[in-house]
């Protein structure tokens, strides 16, 4: 019977699969385009009432006031907002295709410790999931492996690509490390002494890898070891995935013992220990605003108020939206959530687009719509923060056009027509 099951779950699959919309990437910008009329919102902080935005060969070059330009191709966006594109900084999209088909599945690898696992080249382009994304303005994602205390490595991808190296756009920037949990759930076996022996484990590993690279030439290639190189140089981050206290004081020790750049993946109590945080110059990648709390004794609210309480703070903190329910598209509107407990409408912003930059390394590229940096931008006819007036209505990614259509625009469409409703 199980197997009769899991193949029509698998027929099933494979119809919707076959069912989806075929969207080819956009050609290169070949030639200047200008952003006309528009509210822009730079992403620092800065909003340009009757804006103008040019960009050329896929980088920007002119933010202003609108004055008239010429040899530039015109896109009025009278009344409407444009914004750089938005950043999702935990994703395992292109990873993970359809939940109840594990041959979807290439987030993860048997085995505790596989820093050399690449998540990068496991991204899948052809995912029908990236065209529905992207249709609510995230252009880029921080693809982060799962499975095991050390998960591999994490690479940004823009979401309009024929291969994975045309979608890369930074390589290999972390690894990525489950913390165990630090813990007691109930009275069976010992969690917490489990944990900390796996902790110990991955110390010993990372010890042994400072050897390894302080030694000038190696008779054998460690991969593991090859792998995190960079980090001890930090030009990698060391993302860790962990919500409590005594998991983040944890993942803090690793930093000042290897010298390590410590990311926060999580963070549900970092509002508790800001201050620390900010002293050990820790960022935080916060996971969705859209959640109860974790025990009982805390404010029904608190994870909705926790960006105010670190910006207030001073720490660095993005907004993340990993739920797979969703598929990730709701992270503009977990940002627009915060705004009703203390964040501003452009310091939400920021929490999706420059922060996630900073966080991840790219903000020398992108996260603002600044002179130089590449013409990652969505317009939308209303507040993109706001599920109400969100519509996006056109979007570029390094100055090229992408097309915004997907599924669930082709099925609204297919049946509005079949009723004759307008």
């Amino acid at each position: 019977m199980k197997k009769i099951l899991s193949y029509i779950v698998l027929i099933a699959a494979c119809k919707v699969i076959n069912a989806q919309e075929t969207i080819s990437p956009a050609p290169q910008q070949n030639s200047a385009i200008a952003l006309v009329h528009g509210t822009v919102h730079v992403g620092n902080g800065e909003v340009i009432e009757d804006g103008l935005v040019i960009f050329s060969k896929g980088k920007i070059t002119a933010v202003r006031k609108y004055t008239p330009v010429a040899d530039a191709k015109m896109i009025d966006c009278s009344g409407k907002q444009v914004y750089p594109g938005l950043i999702s900084p935990v994703s395992n999209l292109g990873l993970d295709e359809i939940s109840a088909v594990r041959s979807t599945h290439d987030d993860f690898e048997l085995g505790d410790i596989n820093p050399n696992i690449r998540s990068a080249i496991a991204y899948n382009t052809d995912s029908k999931v990236i065209n529905n994304v992207r249709s609510n303005g995230i252009l880029l994602a921080n693809i982060v492996p799962q499975g095991g205390i050390i998960s591999g490595s994490t690479s940004v991808m823009q979401l309009d690509a024929w291969n994975w190296e045309d979608a890369l756009y930074k390589a290999d920037g972390g690894i990525y490390f489950n913390m165990p949990n630090l813990i007691r759930f109930s009275t069976e076996g010992d969690p917490v002494k489990d944990g900390m022996d796996k902790i110990e484990d991955v110390r010993t590993f990372f010890r042994q890898a400072k050897a390894y690279l302080d030694e000038p030439k190696h008779e054998h290639v460690n991969l593991k070891f090859e792998a995190v190189k960079k980090l001890f140089t930090k030009e990698q981050t060391f993302f860790v995935n962990c919500d409590l206290i005594r998991e983040m004081t944890m993942a803090i020790s690793f930093a000042k013992e290897f010298g390590f750049k410590t990311v926060v993946v999580g963070g549900y109590d970092s509002w508790k220990i800001a201050d620390y945080l900010k002293q050990n110059n820790v960022a935080v990648i916060l996971n969705q605003v859209f959640s109860l709390p974790a025990v009982q004794d805390d404010d029904i609210d608190m994870s909705y108020k926790t960006p105010y309480l670190l910006q207030q703070a001073g720490v660095l903190y993005c907004i993340s939206d990993p739920n797979e329910n969703n598929r990730y598209r709701n992270l503009a509107f977990n940002g627009g959530v915060a705004t009703c407990y203390g964040l501003s409408k452009e310091q939400a912003l920021q929490a999706i687009t420059l922060n996630a930059a900073k966080i991840l390394g790219i903000e020398n590229r992108t996260g603002s719509i600044e002179i130089g940096k590449d013409a990652n931008i969505v317009v939308s006819d209303g507040d993109i923060l706001d599920i109400r007036t969100n519509n996006i209505s056109t979007a570029f990614i390094q100055g090229r056009q992408i097309n915004l259509d997907n599924k669930q625009k082709q099925l609204f469409k297919k049946y509005m027509d079949k009723y004759g409703l307008k």
